[in-house]
C-alpha cells in the first residue's frame, strides 16, 4: 500500500524545536521530490521545504531559511523536517507530499491545484504558542 505518514507535531513555545517525520511505505524516495507544506485556517497549503530524493537537493521558503532543515534517510524511506527557533507564525498543519519530478523549487512553489493528484499524508499539527 502506497502511503505517507507524518509524525512529530506538537505544542512548543516560541524559540523551541520540533522534528517532523514523513515515512513513506510502498515506494522508495529516489525518484521523487518530497515536500513539506503548511496549512493554516482559511488559506491554501504553502510549500515550506522540499527535497529531491535522488541527491538531497533542497529548497526552503524564505520564511524558514536558517531555521528549518530538511533531510532524508533513503534506507528508511523517511524525510525529516528539523524546525528550530520556532515562531508563532510557524503554527499550522504540516503535510508531506511526493511528486514525480526533479525540480525542487517548482515543487515547493506549486499551487494546491497543481498538486491535487499527488500523494499527500494526513498531516501533523504544529502549534507555537507561549
Amino acid at each position: 500500500q502506497l502511503q505517507l505518514v507524518e509524525s512529530g507535531g506538537g505544542v512548543v513555545q516560541p524559540g523551541g524545536s520540533l522534528r517532523l517525520s514523513c515515512a513513506a511505505s510502498g515506494f522508495t524516495l529516489d525518484y521523487y521530490v518530497i515536500g513539506w507544506f503548511r496549512q493554516v485556517p482559511g488559506k491554501e497549503r504553502a510549500g515550506v521545504s522540499c527535497l529531491r530524493g535522488l541527491d538531497g537537493l533542497t529548497y526552503y521558503a524564505d520564511s524558514v531559511k536558517g531555521r528549518f532543515t530538511i533531510s532524508r534517510d533513503n534506507a528508511k524511506s523517511t524525510v525529516y523536517l528539523e524546525m528550530n527557533n520556532l515562531k508563532p507564525e510557524d503554527t499550522g498543519v504540516y503535510y508531506c507530499v511526493v511528486r514525480v519530478t526533479q525540480n525542487v523549487e517548482a515543487m515547493c512553489l506549486s499551487s494546491n491545484e497543481d498538486l491535487a493528484m499527488s500523494m499527500w499524508g494526513e498531516g501533523t499539527q504544529v502549534t507555537v504558542s507561549s
